[in-house]
């Protein structure tokens, strides 16, 4: 049986298929249109999910959409009601895409795929719930589901236990914890729906002086985590912006304007919301253990991603164990609305074991084969090197030891925001430059932004305080006392941005300024020559880790193509790339004038 899902039309637009019970593909329509967080229809995931099946429209059992569009348009409807006339710009604004398209989801599916049979429409927050618990490995757990809104839901909770889903309670539309994180995304000078992980990155160079404003004005929490929101300072009901006068005069003035310079007081307000969020998130989390007795917490909803609250759920408990979805937002909701058609509609049976999730690593993208690689590298007269796969690990490991920056370039990519080993740019962990280097000439992006670890996962404890496989990158966890190095007293007392120039542990260019680190564990199952290159650099040097960050520059999505690897490794600073078994050296490249010219330009994110 084929069920094809679909998320869109508000941030990260994404296709699903899913073939009796088994996820065979996902992917973003960003990964396509190099549009990044693309929002519009998926017509190339779709395509990419059908053809990599041999099927067509027609083919298909069943088509699923995300949410209800109908409830959320009737939410929309009675909040402008509520706040007339104000709100009129948005409400115009809003409206000519709602009449035009996102009130007709049925009739665009069937022009656009040729299918006729029912599409099912979940709840948005059914889809999150579904995204969270299916594919983990639990038979029987809790599930927490946060975002910005749904159709009317901001948050829920409930139990998953085999093939059933049910959702116990909900919070509602205005009060949202993802919304009070984009408000303060948006005032510290970051994009809505996309900036949200620099606040978090932002927030360890800060002090939580603004913690207990944000929790005596804005937002009245409860014991059990649910909470109200003070609507008297928020513009999002109804405006073009998040926050409003009241809001920047209780902080001490307007919103940073974005690309000017970060001060203490942005860094320190980032860190007083992340620290409310994580209160937020764990209040909750031990309220659903209370209620309902699971020994198991799943995770979805663009909130999910904060994996530094993640962590904190994981080591503060009170569930032994945690499974985040790994495209815990928009996206993974297409394959939340695919299994909940297999399993709650229909009524399949599920079973799990306890140990492996059914996410396939999130490797469930399109893959280029050596053929179609060496065919493009020959017909664009690219210079390049043919390596034995045999080779592909040692040679790798020498040049990261080499200090060279690499683009990797392997197997199917990921499905999610996170670069897993398939697309991404990987590096020497030991350096103390590496964070600049890659973050200036490299990614082109904020000197503050952390990069992520990839360890074997047998040597994680030795360098991270964490006691599970994180193969997701979706926790962040403390350094070892044993890998940190001495700092002297000087130098703890540096503030801001100056705090980059300490190094802090064995590992610098992955260690956060509050020691901690976003991890990704590899098991050789799962990534097997991406493993070896990591065994391989261990053998060479001692060292088990290196730099993992995504394939791409600021403002582009992840690469998906080798075309688009290629590009995106000559606007760069990257020594070398590699694509399956071709190694190309920056400095055999050339390129013709035109194009350099073209992908010269950088992209405001």
């Amino acid at each position: 049986m084929n069920i094809l899902a679909l998320s869109a039309f508000y941030h990260d637009s994404a296709a699903c298929l899913v073939q009796d019970g088994e996820i065979i593909s996902a992917v973003q329509e960003e990964r396509f249109t190099r549009k990044k967080y693309d929002f519009s229809f998926p017509e190339n995931a779709i395509r990419f999910c059908l053809e990599n099946s041999n099927l067509e429209g027609q083919d298909l059992d069943y088509v699923a959409f995300y949410e209800k569009p109908f409830i959320r348009f009737e939410r929309i409807l009675e909040t402008y009601l509520s706040y007339a006339p104000f709100g009129i710009k948005s409400f115009i604004k809003a409206m000519p895409l709602w009449l035009k398209q996102k009130l007709w989801i049925k009739e665009i599916i069937k022009d656009k795929i040729g299918y006729q049979g029912n599409v099912i429409f979940p709840e948005h927050h059914q889809s999150h719930a579904a995204s969270a618990f299916y594919p983990s490995p639990f038979h029987e757990a809790a599930f927490l589901t946060i975002d910005g809104v749904g159709e009317w839901t901001t948050s829920s909770y409930g139990i998953g236990k085999g093939s059933d889903i049910t959702i116990i309670a909900e919070q509602k539309f205005p009060h949202s914890l993802g919304l009070l994180y984009s408000a303060f995304t948006y005032y510290i000078g970051f994009k809505v729906n996309s900036g949200e992980y620099k606040v978090m990155g932002l927030a360890p160079y800060g002090e939580p002086e603004y913690k207990d404003i944000i929790l005596s004005k804005l937002v009245d929490l409860k014991k059990d985590g649910s909470f109200r929101l003070n609507m008297d300072y928020f513009n999002y009901c109804v405006g073009l912006t998040m926050t409003n006068k009241r809001f920047h005069r209780l902080f001490g003035g307007p919103p940073r304007k974005p690309e000017s310079e970060i001060t203490q007081r942005e860094m320190n307000i980032a860190r007083s919301i992340q620290d409310v969020t994580e209160d937020i998130m764990i209040r909750m989390a031990s309220y659903i253990h209370n209620q309902t007795k699971q020994k198991h917490l799943c995770l979805a909803g663009g909130v999910a991603l904060n994996c530094v609250a993640n962590g904190r759920i994981l080591r503060e408990g009170p569930f032994e164990d945690i499974w985040v979805q790994p495209a815990a937002g928009d996206a993974g909701s297409a394959i939340g609305a695919a299994l909940f058609v297999w399993y709650k509609y229909l009524g399949n049976m599920r079973n799990a074991d306890g140990l492996k999730d059914f996410q396939k690593n999130s490797y469930l993208g399109p893959k280029y084969e050596n053929d179609y690689v060496e065919d493009f590298l020959t017909r664009e007269n690219i210079a390049y090197r043919k390596l034995e796969s045999k080779d592909i690990s040692n040679i790798i490991a020498d040049l990261i030891d080499q200090q060279k920056i690499i683009g990797w370039f392997q197997g199917k990519m990921e499905f999610g925001p996170r670069a897993l080993g398939s697309r991404s740019i990987i590096g020497d962990a030991r350096s103390p430059k590496m964070q600049q280097i890659m973050n200036r000439k490299i990614k082109f992006r904020e000197s503050f932004r952390p990069f992520a670890p990839s360890v074997i996962k047998e040597k994680a404890d030795e360098f991270f305080e964490i006691e599970k496989d994180s193969p997701y990158m979706l926790f962040v966890a403390p350094i070892t006392k044993q890998m940190r190095t001495n700092i002297t007293e000087d130098k703890k007392k540096l503030t801001g941005l100056d705090k980059l120039k300490v190094v802090r542990s064995q590992i610098p260019a992955v260690t956060h300024v509050d020691y901690s680190a976003r991890i990704q564990t590899v098991d050789k199952k799962d990534n097997p020559l991406y493993y070896e290159t990591i065994k391989s650099f261990y053998y060479k040097t001692s060292c088990p880790v290196i730099i993992n960050t995504s394939f791409n520059v600021r403002g582009e999505p992840i690469v998906c193509t080798p075309e688009d690897a290629y590009l995106c490794f000559m606007k760069t600073n990257m020594d070398y790339l590699i694509i399956g078994n071709f190694l190309l050296a920056k400095e055999d490249q050339s390129l013709l004038e035109a194009t350099t010219q073209n992908a010269m330009k950088v992209v405001p994110d």
